[in-house]
């Protein structure tokens, strides 16, 4: 008997994404994105982002299903974000998943958006072994997760001020690179030098490992960066962008590096997911690479088109959860923006 088809719906942010899959068989993934809409604002406007997934929501779906050449009779379960992310359209997204499975008669599944990052890199390399460790790493979300039998989930650590790819943005703006920032800075870093300038690496001191060995922070990193830049400018010198690209984005790929090869030593693991829309960027693949290699440890990094928010992540964890029969969330299902990452299923 074929593993049950699990349609997949994601609205926490900008991207409204419909995933298809099958057991471990990705079908279609198909997404729609308001990104344009919120660049002149210089970040995520709610408002406009859910007034996006409502109109976006049925011709993804339709065009998903379409693609994939299946009906919505053919769905055995809808999974959808239950969080973490913004409240208007993760609203969107749960009220559409609430309409198809009433309509369809079929269970309910209200999923954690940050795992799905993680777990969406089964569909690519297969199933996670009983033990790994995840990195995600995102606009919103710098998380370093402990993972057992892909749905029992140990926070570590995560960011206790901006997350890697808000650091990002940030700087982008300051350096005028359009919103958003991530994409430009990585662009511009592989013309530069990283050892340039020698930026600080936050939480990193002997004194800041007994507390937050498996914290980050990218706050102080980006005010620096910032009275750089600003003192260059004042002593009407030229800003070396690349350089100062490069040197910044070394940094964040440093600690972000470090820090989680460090407790896969810890905690004795050998495999190690990296997800989030940040692990796109090319100089922590890079360094996750090297130095994955060098301590013994397997990298798993899903390819780009997975990395940033889309409805294959939240499909792939919902067809997690049918595999273990872990019961149906509730229709009455509620959104929570600050949802906890050791919660993988309302």
């Amino acid at each position: 008997m074929s593993a049950p088809l699990v349609l997949g719906i994601e609205t926490s942010c900008d991207e409204t994404g419909v995933g298809l899959v099958r057991g471990y068989d990705l079908l279609v993934d198909a997404v729609a994105s308001s990104v344009d809409e919120h660049a002149r604002f210089g970040g995520i406007i709610p408002e406009i982002a859910s007034r996006a997934h409502l109109e976006a929501m049925v011709p993804t779906i339709e065009r998903a299903l379409d693609t994939a050449g299946v009906t919505l009779a053919d769905v055995d379960a809808v999974a959808v974000t239950a969080g973490p992310g913004l409240v208007g359209p993760l609203t969107i997204g749960a009220a559409a998943a609430k309409a198809l499975a009433v309509g369809l008669g079929k269970p309910l599944y209200g999923v954690n958006h940050v795992i799905g990052h993680a777990v969406v890199d089964e569909l690519v390399d297969g199933a996670f072994p009983e033990r790994v460790m995840a990195l995600v790493v995102s606009g919103g979300h710098s998380s370093l997760l402990l993972i057992d039998d892909t749905v029992n989930v140990t926070e570590l650590g995560s960011t206790l001020d901006d997350a890697a790819g808000e650091a990002f943005d940030k700087v982008g703006r300051l350096l005028g690179l359009p919103y958003p920032g991530g994409p430009h800075i990585d662009r511009l870093a592989r013309e530069g030098d990283p050892e340039a300038i020698r930026f600080p690496r936050g939480l990193t001191a002997a004194k800041d490992q007994a507390k937050h060995a498996t914290d980050f922070s990218f706050s102080g990193l980006k005010t620096a960066v910032a009275r750089w830049v600003e003192a260059r400018r004042d002593a009407g010198e030229e800003i070396p962008l690349p350089d100062v690209a490069a040197s910044f984005a070394a940094a964040v790929a440093d600690v972000l590096t470090a820090k989680t090869i460090a407790a896969c030593r810890r905690e004795g693991v050998s495999t190690l997911v990296v997800g989030g829309g940040f692990s796109a960027n090319s100089q922590l693949r890079d360094m996750a690479a090297a130095r994955c290699a060098e301590a013994g440890i397997e990298l798993r990094i899903p390819p780009i088109r997975y990395c940033t928010d889309n409805g294959a992540m939240i499909a792939a964890l919902g067809s997690a959860v049918v595999r273990r029969g872990m019961r149906p969330s509730p229709l009455d299902l509620p959104v929570d923006s600050t949802m906890p990452l050791t919660q993988v299923l309302v």
